[in-house]
Formats: C-alpha cells, structure tokens, sequence
C-alpha cells in the first residue's frame, strides 16, 4: 500500500471517530501548551529582573573600601587616580549614602524625616514616620561620573563639575520624582532648595527610569517597577559633603564603570591587587564585587526552572503518550477484521506496520499543532496580563515541540502497529 493512500485511510478513521480523536489528543494539546506557556513567562520573568539590574549601571563593579582610623577620604582619592590609569576604566564614582534626617524644601514644598522614641520598658523602640512617603528622596553622595556609572542621563542641565566637588560646591542633581514633586511643572534649572536650611542650587534633572516601562501585574513584575520608581526618587549631593550631612564620616563605597563587559574580570584583578597597598590588613577592608554576578546566577535560576518544567512537561507527554497507545489498541481491536481481510490478499506486515503508524503520528501531528497555537495564545495572553508587553515563544520552542509530539506517535503507536501486523489472518477473519 502507498504512503498517500495510508494516509487517506488513516484520516477516514480519524474522521469517522472525531471525538474519540479529539479527546485522544487533548493530553498533547494541553501538555505542549502549559509547558510552551510557562516557559515563555519565566522568560518574561526573567527579563523584568534584567531590566530592574540593567537600569542601575551595566558593567561596572561595586568597590567597597574602608580603613577603621578615619583616614576614608584618603583611600578615595587614590582609588580615583588609580582607576583612571586603567585602560578598561571610563569612570569611578563615589556611592555614598547620607544617613542623617533631612529636610528638603523648596517654597511650600517639603519633604522630611523624622524619628520617634517611644519607651519599651527598659530599651527603647524606634519607629521611624516619614511624611510624603511616596517621594522622600535617596540622598546620595557622588560626583561628576555618577550618572555615567549609574546609567543615568540628563533631562536637563548638566552633571557636577570635578571642581565642583573638590570645592565642596553646593549644588544638587534630581531624580525624575523628586524634580516633579518639588518644582511640579517649572524649570528646576537654577533654582534654589534648601536642605537643612543650606541653600543647594539645582544644576541636572536625571531621565526617569521608570517611565514608559510597563511590566504588568505580577507579583515579580510589580516588584521590580517599584524599584524602577525607587531609582527616580534621588537627590545627588557632590560626595564632599558628607562633611556637612554623615558627621564626617567618609565614603566608603564606589561604583566603577569599565568599558564592556569582557574588561570586568581584568580590572577586578587589577583592584584586587591595588587595594591592599592602600588599605592594612589590621586596619580596615575591601572588597570588589560584580552585580552582573546576579545576572549570572538569574540565568543559572532560569535553566534550572526550564529543566523542572521540562520534567513536568516530559511527565505530562508521557501521560499523554499513553493515552494513545491505549486508543490505538482499542483500533486495532475494532479493525481486526479489516486487518485479516488485507492480510489474505496479501497485505505485507510492514504496510500494516505504516498505516497504524501513520495513524498514530497524524493524532500526535494533529495535536501538537493544536498545542503549539494554544501555546502561542496562552503565552501571549500570560506575559501581556503580567509584564505588560507579549512575549513570543521562539520558532525553536515551536519546532521542538511539535517534533515531540510526531516523536510521541512514532514511540507510543509502535507496539500497536506491531500487534496488528502480527495477527494471522485466520484468526483475523474469525473476530466478530
């Protein structure tokens, strides 16, 4: 018998049962789906984590430095004229933080911090009220390479100049959120705050970060636009006046900005082996980090969580898979008569072989197409719903899982392809 006629006949079957099909390949159809489904949205998953380490600086490493006698200020300013001997440095950037309550204002606008004691017995519990919570602004302290290390740009005005921070200049750079709320709809540029009653005269507004960016409503995606949202709350003062804000204290952490991402591991070695001439063994610490390391390790999370949907999804194939051999040896019962019949004209075991073959390939065929559109439709909808923009499955998704499915009827329609081929036409022609 031919391919093309195995075929017709095993569509006529297919047609002549069509909810016993339907329901044979519903296993595939929903298996192939939820495992293309979800793992497109732990794709998606992973991207919105991406882009939350993406926007606070790529390729750069965080420098923390800090000797216990005072002597910080020191160890800052060699840190800054050696990293920019480096041929893979474009810019280091002091990344401090002011710890002290203080209160911006500008005209009516203010914004504050203040801490309440309350007496617990014979200890003292603080908590801590902040009004205009949604805006209270991270304080930090930097200078003129911040926003290059911190991936930030302009809306308007300008960074610090070096002189500047040397000079212990009292100018201020804003977030997108914090400009917004203290200048609403006006200019910053040039305008005078206040912070602590010290006048700081408004030189740059920073780009929003969280702007334009919809990541839906997952528990995951909306996480991660908070933290967007944070990134906009900023005050940058030059990092000299921690003199005035942190009591003195130095700065004891730095962001250094390398060229790409293949100078990372050199200049880690090169810092490594710098900082302890700089800083005693019994008199302080350091330590040099990459952030992209939890980029590195996301990705190890992500192919973890694709092996485990793959186990689920082999599980679920597996059931399906069953079902099939099942239905097809309920059909070869059914057309035992048919087959002795074709036998006894002289029908070959092997064409017997490919037509139940062929049969139990088009249901997983059939299937499987059904799955990978329901796929595509499932994942579409889930990562629209959750990270606010839809995510297609790759061609190779699609691909490996149809084959899957063709794979499934080749393994699961062999045993029954081969029972019917094997029936003596005698014992064939006698079934009712």
């Amino acid at each position: 018998m031919k391919i093309g006629q195995s075929i017709k006949m095993a569509l006529k079957s297919l047609a002549t049962k069509k909810g016993r099909s339907f329901l044979t390949m519903l296993g595939i159809i929903i298996g192939l789906a939820a495992v293309i489904a979800l793992v497109t949205y732990a794709q998606g998953q992973n991207l919105a984590i991406k882009a939350l380490y993406d926007s606070q600086g790529t390729n750069v490493l965080n420098v923390s430095a800090y000797t216990w006698d005072g002597t910080g200020n020191d160890v800052g300013q060699k840190l800054y004229d050696y990293c920019l001997g480096l041929d893979g440095v474009v810019g280091i950037t002091p990344n401090g933080y002011v710890y002290d309550d203080l209160t911006i204002s500008y005209g009516a606008k203010t914004l504050s911090r203040q801490r309440n004691y309350i007496g617990m017995g014979g200890g003292v519990m603080v908590s801590e009220g902040v009004s205009n919570e949604d805006h209270y602004p991270d304080i930090r302290l930097g200078n003129d390479k911040f926003g290059l290390c911190g991936d930030y740009k302009l809306a308007r005005g300008r960074e610090f100049s070096y002189l500047e921070v040397q000079n212990m200049a009292q100018v201020c750079v804003l977030g997108a959120d914090t400009a917004e709320y203290l200048f609403s709809f006006a200019d910053p540029i040039d305008k005078i705050i206040t912070i602590n009653g010290l006048p700081f005269r408004v030189v740059g507004v920073y780009q929003s970060k969280a702007n334009g960016v919809q990541l839906g409503k997952s528990e995951d995606a909306q996480w991660v636009a908070e933290s967007l949202k944070y990134l906009d709350k900023l005050l940058l003062l030059p990092s000299s006046m921690t003199r005035y804000f942190n009591r003195n204290e130095p700065v004891s952490e730095y962001t250094v900005k390398v060229k790409s991402a293949s100078d990372l591991a050199e200049v880690t070695t090169e810092l490594n082996s710098f900082l302890p001439g700089i800083i005693p063994q019994n008199n302080g610490s350091f330590s040099v980090y990459n952030p992209g390391q939890y980029a590195q390790d996301l990705d190890e999370a992500d192919a973890l969580q694709q092996r485990f949907l793959g186990i689920i999804a082999a599980i679920s194939l597996l059931v399906a898979g069953i079902g099939i051999m099942n239905i097809m040896l309920v059909t070869v019962t059914e057309r035992t008569r048919e087959i002795g019949i074709r036998k006894a004209i002289g029908a070959e075991r092997k064409s017997i072989i490919v037509q139940f073959l062929i049969e139990a390939v088009m249901i997983c065929g059939i299937g499987g197409l059904f799955g990978v559109a329901g796929g595509y439709i499932a994942a579409a909808v889930l990562t629209k719903t959750s990270f606010g923009l839809v995510i297609i499955p790759s061609t190779a998704v699609a691909l490996g899982a149809f084959g899957i499915s063709v794979v499934l009827g080749i393994v699961f329609g062999l045993y029954p392809a081969i029972k019917a081929s094997a029936l003596q036409p005698v014992d064939a022609l006698r079934a009712d």
